[in-house]
């Protein structure tokens, strides 16, 4: 009876140490591919808030500025905004540098608008309400300074996009842009 005894001792510490390390296995393995699951997850609803590869493309833009002749202006769209290029004069160039900073409502020096003072690149959009003003097409009202006149409320801009007379209380934002060389530009 002694060795009945023995042998039931060994075969329940044996069946339990065995059965003790499926159990921890499984544990893990559940635990292991629960973590994957959720990273996987994670990643894919993260990933979907990641812009589109059409928003992305409308993110710069490149204008090739050798069509524009002196003294004429383009507008081409980014990120759903008009943004006016305008290859200025030497005369427009003297006169928006000439300008008494102290006059101006929104202080800023034609210098620090452009990054070729023959070319000016700003958004088309007034910063009083968001209209888009005249003064790109041949014929259109450019104001009394010879720029951009918004007809919505009177605002009038000068040949460096900035506000001279009227509601709107900033100049003409100027987007982020670069000479990628003499004839091309990126925006954006």
């Amino acid at each position: 009876m002694a060795k009945k005894i023995i042998e039931n001792k060994y075969q329940e510490s044996t069946e339990t140490k065995i059965d003790t390390e499926k159990r921890d296995f499984l544990f893990l393995t559940t635990g292991g591919l629960a973590i994957a699951g959720g990273a996987l997850t994670a990643w894919s609803l993260i990933n979907t808030m990641n812009p589109a590869k059409d928003v992305l493309a409308l993110s710069s833009t490149e204008v090739d500025l050798t069509p524009i002749d002196e003294g004429q202006s383009l507008t081409v769209m980014w990120r759903g905004k008009p943004v006016f290029i305008k290859h200025r004069t030497q005369i427009e160039i003297q006169e928006a540098r000439e300008v008494d900073i102290d006059s101006l409502k929104h202080k800023d020096l034609d210098e620090s608008r452009v990054k070729n003072p023959s070319w000016l690149v700003v958004l088309g959009v007034c910063t009083h309400l968001g209209c888009v003003p005249l003064g790109q097409k041949v014929g259109d009202a450019k104001g009394d300074f010879g720029g951009w006149f918004c007809p919505c409320h009177g605002s009038h801009y000068d040949t460096s996009g900035r506000i001279r007379k009227g509601p709107a209380p900033l100049n003409l934002e100027v987007p982020p842009y670069e000479f990628v060389s003499e004839e091309i530009i990126k925006i954006g």
